[in-house]
Protein backbone atom coordinates (compact mmCIF):
# COMPACT_ATOMS: atom_id res chain seq x y z
CA UNK A 1 0.00 0.00 0.00
CA UNK A 2 1.39 3.54 -1.08
CA UNK A 3 1.00 6.17 0.93
CA UNK A 4 -0.16 9.42 -1.09
CA UNK A 5 1.00 12.81 0.42
CA UNK A 6 -2.03 15.19 -1.29
CA UNK A 7 -4.77 12.77 0.42
CA UNK A 8 -2.98 12.53 3.71
CA UNK A 9 -2.77 16.81 3.47
CA UNK A 10 -6.42 16.82 2.66
CA UNK A 11 -7.46 14.05 5.18
CA UNK A 12 -5.80 16.28 7.71
CA UNK A 13 -7.24 19.51 6.30
CA UNK A 14 -10.82 18.00 6.13
CA UNK A 15 -10.63 16.48 10.13
CA UNK A 16 -8.62 20.28 11.03
CA UNK A 17 -12.05 21.93 9.52
CA UNK A 18 -14.90 19.63 11.25
CA UNK A 19 -13.30 19.98 14.47
CA UNK A 20 -12.73 23.38 14.52
CA UNK A 21 -16.72 23.91 12.86
CA UNK A 22 -18.24 20.98 15.55
CA UNK A 23 -15.97 23.00 18.30
CA UNK A 24 -17.75 26.63 17.04
CA UNK A 25 -21.01 25.43 16.57
CA UNK A 26 -22.35 26.24 20.17
CA UNK A 27 -20.40 29.86 20.13
CA UNK A 28 -22.25 30.54 16.74
CA UNK A 29 -25.97 28.94 18.16
CA UNK A 30 -25.71 30.66 22.06
CA UNK A 31 -22.78 32.91 22.01
CA UNK A 32 -23.44 36.89 22.86
CA UNK A 33 -25.49 37.87 25.01
CA UNK A 34 -28.49 35.74 24.23
CA UNK A 35 -29.82 33.23 26.59
CA UNK A 36 -29.78 29.93 26.94
CA UNK A 37 -32.77 27.78 25.91
CA UNK A 38 -34.27 26.05 29.30
CA UNK A 39 -33.89 23.00 27.20
CA UNK A 40 -29.62 23.37 26.90
CA UNK A 41 -29.43 24.80 30.61
CA UNK A 42 -31.32 21.84 31.91
CA UNK A 43 -28.93 19.55 30.19
CA UNK A 44 -25.91 21.90 30.85
CA UNK A 45 -27.09 20.64 35.23
CA UNK A 46 -28.30 17.07 34.29
CA UNK A 47 -25.63 15.57 31.76
CA UNK A 48 -22.28 15.68 33.48
CA UNK A 49 -23.57 13.63 36.33
CA UNK A 50 -25.23 11.18 34.16
CA UNK A 51 -22.22 10.38 32.15
CA UNK A 52 -20.33 9.86 35.06
CA UNK A 53 -22.96 7.25 36.48
CA UNK A 54 -23.01 5.74 33.01
CA UNK A 55 -18.94 5.50 32.92
CA UNK A 56 -19.23 4.06 36.49
CA UNK A 57 -21.24 1.19 35.54
CA UNK A 58 -19.16 0.88 32.38
CA UNK A 59 -15.93 -0.12 34.23
CA UNK A 60 -17.74 -2.38 36.62
CA UNK A 61 -19.94 -4.19 34.70
CA UNK A 62 -17.55 -7.53 34.22
CA UNK A 63 -16.97 -7.92 37.99
CA UNK A 64 -17.68 -11.86 38.62
CA UNK A 65 -19.30 -11.80 41.96
CA UNK A 66 -19.06 -15.75 42.16
CA UNK A 67 -15.03 -16.00 41.34
CA UNK A 68 -11.83 -14.85 43.74
CA UNK A 69 -11.43 -11.78 43.92
CA UNK A 70 -15.07 -11.08 43.98
CA UNK A 71 -14.62 -7.94 43.02
CA UNK A 72 -12.83 -6.57 45.87
CA UNK A 73 -10.53 -4.72 44.03
CA UNK A 74 -12.62 -2.58 42.15
CA UNK A 75 -15.09 -2.20 45.04
CA UNK A 76 -11.83 -0.85 47.22
CA UNK A 77 -10.79 1.16 44.08
CA UNK A 78 -14.37 2.55 43.90
CA UNK A 79 -14.54 3.35 47.35
CA UNK A 80 -10.71 5.37 46.90
CA UNK A 81 -12.11 7.65 44.81
CA UNK A 82 -14.75 8.33 46.62
CA UNK A 83 -13.02 9.13 49.36
CA UNK A 84 -10.97 10.99 47.70
CA UNK A 85 -13.47 13.14 46.20
CA UNK A 86 -15.25 13.14 49.47
CA UNK A 87 -12.76 14.81 51.50
CA UNK A 88 -9.96 16.81 48.61
CA UNK A 89 -12.97 17.35 46.17
CA UNK A 90 -10.10 17.10 43.34
CA UNK A 91 -11.35 15.28 40.17
CA UNK A 92 -7.41 14.93 39.40
CA UNK A 93 -6.36 13.52 42.68
CA UNK A 94 -9.94 11.02 42.78
CA UNK A 95 -8.94 9.63 39.71
CA UNK A 96 -4.97 9.08 39.94
CA UNK A 97 -5.52 7.46 43.62
CA UNK A 98 -8.30 5.07 42.36
CA UNK A 99 -6.32 4.06 39.11
CA UNK A 100 -2.98 3.65 41.39
CA UNK A 101 -5.42 1.55 43.82
CA UNK A 102 -6.48 -0.19 41.57
CA UNK A 103 -3.06 -1.05 39.43
CA UNK A 104 -1.02 -2.02 42.61
CA UNK A 105 -3.63 -4.19 44.11
CA UNK A 106 -4.24 -6.33 40.51
CA UNK A 107 -0.74 -6.61 40.12
CA UNK A 108 0.66 -7.54 43.79
CA UNK A 109 -2.40 -8.80 46.19
CA UNK A 110 -5.02 -10.02 43.88
CA UNK A 111 -2.82 -10.72 40.90
CA UNK A 112 -5.33 -12.24 37.98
Amino acid sequence: MTINFGYSVATIIVVALVTGLARAIPYLLFGGKKELPTTVHYLGTVLPASIMIILVIYCLRNIDLTAFPFGLVELFSVAIVIFAQVTRKNTFLSILFGTACYMILIRTVFPI
